[in-house]
């Protein structure tokens, strides 16, 4: 590990001017995902600065909106009665990420900044555009698993990492930033970017912006939601696809729906495509395979990948009839 500079900050105009007057530094706050990156030596900044003295904790529910600071730690949130009773999709994705000693420590703003698990990301040794840009996918044509199989480029298949970005995405949530320039409101379908050429732009951050907490809008009927997740053991690992599914439904018939998938996406992916043959359709198990269908169409799978397909359909499929039952 590289050695590097360490600050506290008491404020967020201090954090800010700490990075504005460093732009090698970078903020820390549960250090579950920088610090195992700065030990492979994949990131490797001058300074630390730790913000987990900012007032960035609290859950705060208003008329339309539930709003979520980005220094909660996950464990809090998912226990929240808020969120268990208004989205039962975000407690349920929280639940199911990492362990929960990770979960004790790591923060909503540092869930939705984390950094691909893509082992060619994480080896300095291999081809990675999104580590070193031109250096090439290895993941193309190597080991590739895991990897996505919408939103790709061939200078990029990794696949996002987070489970409740996932569920965000479903729910129409906003992230709210603070930077030397002010403060904005960025919906989280703008916030994250597909690799296209230039993978190493992740998100719609500007440099030395932090997020400082997520909101969302509050609909009753986000309270018949779910969260489906497979992965290859029960405990402590990252999705092979997930569903966030949120259905109205009213004497049979889905009236508005909310689907996103995660694990099979090199973002949180909002199917448009699959709540579209939900609406105004019956809460059938058929009207669900053929929404399972739309939000795969555009897939595509590579040499050790291509499972991921029938099994996101699955998945979809799952959520879709756990939701309606």
């Amino acid at each position: 590990m590289n050695p590097f500079g360490y600050v506290l900050a008491e404020s967020p105009s201090a954090a800010l001017t700490e990075i504005a007057n460093d732009r090698g530094a970078r903020f820390i706050a549960g250090g579950t995902n920088i610090l195992d990156l700065m030990k492979d030596a994949v990131e490797t900044p001058s300074t630390l600065i730790d913000i987990n003295a900012l007032p960035l904790a609290d859950i705060e529910r208003g008329d339309r909106e539930l709003r979520i600071g980005a220094l909660a730690r996950m464990s809090d949130v998912a226990r929240h009665s808020d969120v268990r009773a208004l989205f039962p999709m975000v407690a349920i994705a929280l639940d199911e990420s990492a362990s929960p000693q990770l979960r004790n420590m790591g923060t909503m703003g540092g869930n939705l900044l984390q950094r691909t698990r893509c082992a060619y990301f994480r080896d300095v040794a291999t081809p990675c555009n999104k580590r070193a840009p031109g250096s090439g996918c290895g993941a193309l044509r190597g080991v590739n698993r895991t990897e996505a199989v919408l939103g790709t480029s061939e200078a990029c298949i990794a696949a996002h990492a987070s489970d409740v970005a996932v569920a965000f995405v479903a729910l129409d949530s906003v992230v709210h930033t603070l930077g030397t320039g002010g403060s904005r409101a960025i919906p989280l379908a703008e916030f994250y970017r597909t690799p296209g050429q230039t993978p190493q732009i992740e998100n719609a951050l500007q440099p030395g912006e932090m997020i400082v907490a997520v909101s969302i809008p509050i609909v009753p009927w986000a309270k018949s939601s779910t969260y489906v997740k497979v992965r290859d053991r029960a405990q402590y690992e990252f999705a092979l696809a997930s569903a966030a599914v949120a259905l109205d439904i009213d004497g049979g018939i889905v009236r508005n729906a909310r689907v996103a998938l995660g694990g099979i996406a090199t973002i949180p992916w909002r199917s448009h495509a699959a709540e579209a043959e939900l609406v105004r359709k019956p809460a059938t198990n058929v009207t669900f395979e053929r929404a399972a269908e739309a939000a795969l169409s555009d897939a595509h799978g590579y040499a050790q990948n291509a499972f991921k397909i029938p099994l996101a359909k699955r998945t979809l499929v799952r959520a879709l009839e756990t939701v309606s039952a």
